[in-house]
């Protein structure tokens, strides 16, 4: 017993001994038959036992790693049922990330450093996953912080979809001039008409995606390793699966070959459900049509396997959203190729997600699905959800459930919460999305995040936003009749996205002959301050019985990685997701941080006062408008 020598336990079982057991645990298992217990048994990646501690002694043999939670809080292993986890990996080691950064201080003086570090030809680049409000300063660096921060080094700042930031060297570096045409979003030029770095999304994030693209990328073979340095920090926060929502500029099957190489040599440690997503327009219906041919839904194991198309299967029907702008005017006549799309799809036993922001788009979607269901085709017990559905009404939810779809929410609202209520208000921000009156018409709801750009792919920010139903920067646009208790919105993170999958008969809850997938978590995420959830780490996780990821006490019963390459990797050097501080514990800490902020910048108070923003607001507006 390697793992946890514990005193009192000796081998009992014999050739049926399991492999894996945790005990003494606070056991959350997601199962009403069963909805508590202190050990769980693996063997052979399934549970062979869930009880109290004396049932699962007999399941300890002599090789058996038995594993003391020591009285901590343990689930089953989370499942983001909306990450871009595929396109993720293949750049993960290349990226700056300031998820979780308190402060633009610290975040300038982490792109310095890496600047610094970055050998010529490659660039900086902070590919999403934090907002402004989330910084003390609640602004963005300036194009002139960026230029002196790194005067040589192409830089390029992506701030989620809404716009992105580039230093000199950056515009030079993408041959940007003022003769260069940007289709598909705007460019901000100087005096001269040179562009001066800024680039907004605006009618569509196009020239964010295809700016980007323009960085060097990963050499094929560093892919592999970037890939499992990814899922590994994914596992440090418990997720166990993810369902790929593909996405621009990930091709198929070329961009697919690194999680299927890792699959076949058995060293994934996330479990991975796919999907397919025509690249260009025009070609979607050849796309799929080649596809079809190629894969089916379904096919693989329980650590990768295609799940269906989407999240776009026509580009002419997506609802780009940046709530900065208004929402978009799509094309009078996309129903008719995308009819088509449909049709193909539900012809072959394909199901698929759709990208839909807003519920205008939501509604011309259904017109097409009811006329294919007017003729006996749709769904044709095929599986289909929705994805996003922030503006989604309560006549689309009735047609929605009649239809049998599920939604897949994410808390994109985390991050964009503060400028959906500065353009819409705080009423209708109350609902964006509705996940009550959703989950009270009995549609599946599974939940997610939509990182790595447009969020974090931290599951913890999303937990306490279904619970709090707060914004990262403390704006409360949820009432509490919009909002979900803890054991709920773990189901949404657990079974349900095993449901968008086909999978609920074998993951998502801790039950005899499922999946052997959990987390031993550093604080109770049922009991903890509600303030705290954010800042929840996992101290063991455990995919199929094995420990992928371990720290603290239990340091080093995890599977080896390859060291990151290349050196210089800003990962290599600042990790992932930044730790900060827990407020209820460390108060002192947050405040010198926010002191530090102020004392940096002159202007804050200049920016604040011409933003009119007030920090830690309710929008109360919203409370009354949905309690009366």
């Amino acid at each position: 017993m390697p793992t946890m020598p514990v005193r009192g336990i000796g081998a009992q079982a014999g050739a049926d001994a399991a492999d894996l057991v945790v005990r003494n645990a606070k056991v959350f298992t997601g199962d009403p038959v069963r909805p508590s217990a202190s050990a769980v048994a693996i063997k052979d990646g399934r549970i062979t036992a869930v009880g109290d501690d004396a049932e699962i002694i007999p399941t300890v043999g002599e090789a058996t790693k038995v594993v003391d939670a020591q009285n901590r809080r343990v689930i089953p292993g989370l499942n983001d049922s909306h990450l871009h986890v595929i396109r993720g990996g293949l750049n993960y080691v290349l990226e700056l990330r300031w998820d979780g950064v308190p402060t633009l201080r610290q975040a300038l003086q982490m792109l310095r450093e890496q600047a610094a570090r970055t050998p010529q030809g490659q660039w900086v680049r902070v590919v999403g996953g934090f907002t402004k409000e989330q910084f003390a300063e609640k602004r963005l660096p300036t194009l002139a912080e960026l230029n002196e921060a790194a005067p040589d080094t192409p830089v390029f700042v992506l701030n989620l979809y809404q716009s992105a930031l580039m230093n000199r060297a950056a515009v030079q570096a993408a041959g940007y001039t003022a003769e260069t045409r940007f289709p598909g979003g705007q460019v901000v030029v100087g005096r001269g008409g040179e562009p001066t770095g800024m680039l907004l999304a605006a009618p569509s994030a196009l020239i964010l995606y295809s700016t980007l693209a323009q960085a060097p990328m990963l050499p094929e073979e560093d892919r592999k390793d970037s890939t499992q340095h990814y899922l590994r920090e994914l596992n440090r926060f418990g997720l166990t699966s993810a369902i790929d929502a593909a996405g621009g500029f990930q091709n198929f099957p070329e961009n697919y070959a690194t999680v299927r190489e890792l699959a076949q040599e058995g060293r994934l440690s996330v479990r991975i459900a796919y999907h397919l997503f025509p690249q260009v327009a025009g070609q979607e219906i050849d796309d799929l049509k080649r596809w079809i041919e190629m894969v089916t839904p379904g096919e693989g194991d329980d650590y990768l396997r295609l799940n269906g198309a989407g999240e776009n299967i026509t580009w002419a029907a997506a609802d780009f959203e940046n709530f900065s702008e208004p929402r978009p005017e799509l094309a009078a006549d996309y129903e008719v190729e995308f009819e088509k799309a449909v049709r193909l799809l539900a012809e072959n036993g394909w199901g698929f997600r759709l990208h839909a922001t807003y519920d205008e788009t939501i509604q011309r979607d259904l017109a097409v699905f009811e006329k294919l269901a007017a003729e006996g085709l749709f769904p044709g017990g095929n599986r289909w959800l929705f994805d996003h559905a922030e503006t989604i009404s309560e006549a689309s939810l009735d047609r929605v459930a009649a239809l049998d779809g599920s939604i897949s929410v994410q808390n994109r609202m985390s991050f964009q919460g503060e400028a959906f209520v500065n353009r819409y208000g705080a009423g209708a921000a109350a609902e964006a999305p509705p996940i009550r009156r959703m989950l009270d018409r009995g549609i599946t709801v599974g939940a997610g995040t939509d990182a790595t750009r447009v969020s974090s792919y931290n599951p913890w920010v999303s937990l306490h936003w279904l619970v709090s139903g707060q914004t990262l920067g403390g704006l409360v646009i949820y009432p509490p009749q919009n909002r979900v208790d803890r054991e709920k919105a773990l189901e949404l993170y657990t079974i349900a996205g095993a449901k968008l999958t086909g999978e609920e008969d074998r993951k998502g809850i801790l039950r005899e002959g499922y999946l052997g997938d959990l987390a031993i978590l550093s604080e109770d995420f049922l009991t903890v301050d509600e303030a705290d959830i954010p800042h929840i780490e996992s101290l063991v996780t455990v995919v199929g019985g094995r420990i992928v990821y371990s720290t603290g006490e239990y340091e080093g019963q995890d599977e080896e990685l390859p060291p990151i390459s290349p050196e210089w990797s800003p990962v290599a050097r600042f990790g992932g997701y930044h730790a900060t501080p827990r407020p209820s514990t460390a108060g002192a800490r947050q405040a010198e941080l926010l002191a530090e902020a102020a004392r940096d910048s002159e202007e804050q108070a200049t920016w604040r006062a011409a933003r009119g923003e007030t920090v830690g607001r309710i929008a109360s507006d919203a409370f009354e408008t949905h309690t009366h």
